[in-house]
């Protein structure tokens, strides 16, 4: 990779919204090579998708958020790749990793209703037959997320000096 397309992923990443002139301001680059690289970068599928973040806290929107730690026995020849592609079919997941340690798989999923959440847990994907075990937590509330904070900060918070 050019460092370009170092410092425009890194750029895209903090705020996918900036116009193609200021990207290239902040790089030195031209517009030209600025649009290329993205361009390139798409096609190569580096950069997947332009996404914002949303604080669903502060909407009407009802949503369930688990993350279920799952134990597999990966398929033969294939390994824990056949596995993880079985799961993330499932129009409730949101994103699978692979992890190191006390289990094997985490899966990141979301629903309407804690009931819809709990359905796809006892009917899609504890029956997999890959599957040995699944222990799912709750999200309660967002805190911080892919570096963006959900609090609102701006509060002042200086201590008031009085005479």
């Amino acid at each position: 990779m050019t460092k370009l397309e170092m410092s425009l992923l890194d750029l895209l990443q903090e705020d996918c919204r900036l116009p193609l002139e200021k990207l290239a301001v902040m790089t030195g680059a031209t517009l030209g090579d600025v649009a290329g690289a993205i361009d390139d970068m798409e096609k190569r599928h580096i950069i997947l998708r332009y996404s914002p973040m949303i604080n669903w806290d502060l909407t009407d929107r009802e949503r369930v958020e688990a993350m279920i730690e799952v134990r597999v026995t990966p398929q033969r020849d294939m390994g824990f790749d056949a596995v993880a592609r079985r799961i993330y079919r499932f129009d409730e997941v949101k994103s699978v990793y692979l992890m190191s340690g006390s289990y094997d798989l985490l899966v990141l999923v979301q629903a309407r209703t804690l009931k819809e959440l709990a359905s796809f847990v006892a009917s899609k994907l504890s029956p997999l037959e890959m599957v040995t075990g699944t222990a799912t937590s709750f999200v309660l509330k967002r805190y911080k997320e892919e570096g963006v904070v959900f609090e609102n900060e701006d509060a002042d918070r200086r201590l008031v000096i009085s005479p």
